[in-house]
Formats: C-alpha cells, structure tokens, sequence
C-alpha cells in the first residue's frame, strides 16, 4: 500500500481497501487519531453482537512479547465475524510484532494502531507504508476545511445553524486537537438548542477564551481578507473589553511594518525571505498570516492603510466615540480590500 496523503483519509475511512487488514493512524492529534480510530471500529463491527469482538492492546505489552498481536489476530471470533483490535503504541518498539503480522497469513481481524507523530523515517510507519496488507493514515490537526466540516456536521446532528460571523469566531477559537473541538461545539450546540441559530454571542459565552481574543488576530485577519472572521473577533475583543480604537493602533502599526518590508520584496527577494530573516521580530504563530499579507499588499496600497488608520487614531483622541466607529469601518474596508486583492 502507497503512503496515503492526509487530503485521502477521509476517503480511505469512508471505504477501505479489502486486501488491508492493519492500519496505523498516527501524528500529533491525538483526539483526530482516536476519532478516526473509532470510526474504523465501528465500520468494521457494524451488524456484530459479539461483546469480544473489540480487543484492546498496549504497545508496550506487545514488545515484550512480539507474537501476541498475530495470535490475537488470527483468533476465530467466539460468535463468527469480524473482530477487531485496536492497538495503542507506547514508548517501546513494536516493529517485530508488527512484521510478524504483515508477513504472516492474512487474519480475519482488523488491526488499527495508534500512535504519535511519526518521522516518514520512523521503522513502525515504514512497515506499513512498504506492506500491502497495511495503510499508513497521517493525522495532522484540522485545517479550515476541517473544522468547518465537524461545525456542519455537529449543526446538522443538532438541527441548528450558525451565522457566518459566529461561525468565523468559532472557528477561530476552537482547539486544535479533534476530539476537544467536537466537543466545544457540542457544548455549545446544546447551550443554543432552543434557538435555531447560533449567534457570535453564544460563542463568546461559551466557547473557551472566545472572550479573550489577542489584537493581533484581529489584524492578521483584516491583512489576510477574512472579513468575516475580523467582525467577530472585533466583537469579541469588545465583549472582552477591547474596543476597536485600540485594535486601530495595532493595525497602524503591522501596516508600518509591512511598508518597510514590502521594500525588501520590491527590491527582489521573496515574501517568505522576508519573513525568516525578520528572526523574533515576528512571532511564529504570525509569520503565515504576514507573508500571505505581504502577498496581497503593494507599498502604495499599505501607505493608504496607513493613511486610514492614522487619521482614525486622530478622530479617537479628538471624539471617542466617532474615532470608535471609524476604527472598526477602517478594519473593516481593509480586510475587504485584501480579500478583493486575491481575486
């Protein structure tokens, strides 16, 4: 079996190849490792009654005795059917438990292991990269893709929907790891289940640190184009007791910053160039949303944002309360204006 590529899990989980009977899932989410580890069980017992049907082994118990996993495998299943045995790796190895079943006879069991991230160097998941009784699935944390099929599917399970900016925010706060973002949204579908809809309040009210929101998302977003996600992480900056005005500040700044190395980038070198060599200067989480702003912004371009923003800062010190609205209109029109840049 080739190495599978993350974008062709889902399909693999939504039909697995017939001849493979062990399957690794491994990376650096361990709730999405799970989850899917669960929906290949599921599958594979569907119809059974068989209460043993579901052996669960540790990998640290298989190293010690390497031809355990073969024998449980290839143990007839008490009632008939398929069984399954799902197989947790630990810190030692469990390579030879695992040649031992890949290169035996071919077992009526499936066989899903669970393991951490994983070097393409790494010997368990060479094994079942090179078998082709084995498939190798990487579990890398969800892109935006992702989470918006689990908010969809959690929306539809619980018969409500999500307005765009609150679904912009929720997005932008849900954890990274799998299984601790399903459940967030189901804290938070079941917080709305007598609503219909779910609003950029309910999130700030439920969702954890949705509150808390950092100013530099906020920039980030209006730089990138996501105009969505701006308006709702400016209002939850304001339920959180950050008003625009002070986001304003922050954005003149980033504009400041890109100007002078969008110079660099005129001059010939690369966005991602730039990026790099500006060291600490630019955190690491920031570092893809600046080089995607750097992509989208001219010099001439950045000078009128920073025009905008500085007359805004102006407007705030002189009448508060106009310089609030005029903070979040300048926010506002600059994320639209990336988001028209990358058509």
């Amino acid at each position: 079996m080739v190495a599978i590529k993350a974008s062709a899990v889902d399909a693999f989980l939504a039909r697995p190849q017939p001849d493979v009977f062990a399957v690794l899932l491994y990376g650096p989410d361990a709730g999405l490792v799970a989850e899917r580890a669960e929906r290949l069980a599921v599958r594979a017992l569907e119809g059974s009654d068989d209460p043993f049907g579901l052996i669960r082994l540790e990998g640290d118990e298989l190293a010690s005795d390497p031809g355990r996993l073969a024998d449980e495998a290839r143990t007839i299943a008490l009632f008939g059917g398929k069984r399954v045995i799902r197989v947790r790796a630990g810190g030692r190895a469990i390579t030879a438990a695992v040649d031992g079943l890949l290169n035996g006879p071919a077992p009526e069991s499936l066989i899903i292991l669970e393991a951490g991230d994983l070097k393409k160097s790494a010997p368990l998941r060479a094994l079942f990269e090179k078998s082709p009784r084995g498939a190798a699935l990487p579990c890398y944390p969800d892109e935006a893709a992702g989470r918006d099929r689990l908010i969809d599917d959690e929306m539809r399970a619980a018969g409500l929907s999500i307005a765009p900016e609150a679904r912009a925010l929720l997005v932008a706060h849900l954890a990274g790891d799998r299984m601790a973002a399903r459940e967030e949204v189901r804290k938070l579908c079941l917080y709305a289940m007598d609503q219909g809809r779910i609003e950029p309040d309910d999130v700030a009210a439920v969702i954890a640190d949705a509150g808390d929101v950092g100013m530099d998302q906020a920039v980030d977003a209006a730089f990138t184009g996501r105009t969505a996600e701006t308006a709702a992480l400016l209002r939850s900056l304001k339920i959180g007791g950050t008003p625009a005005s002070v986001v304003v500040g922050a954005a003149l700044r980033h504009a400041l910053s890109l100007h002078r190395m969008r110079g660099d980038v005129d001059g010939g070198r690369t966005a991602r160039s730039v990026v790099e060599g500006a060291g600490g200067a630019i955190h690491f989480r920031r570092k893809e949303a600046v080089e995607r702003a750097l992509s989208r912004w001219t010099s001439e371009r950045l000078l009128g944002a920073v025009s905008r923003f500085a007359d805004a800062v102006a407007l705030t010190r002189r009448h508060p309360t106009l310089g609030e609205a005029a903070s979040e209109r300048a926010l506002l029109a600059a994320a639209a204006e990336a988001a028209r840049a990358n058509r």
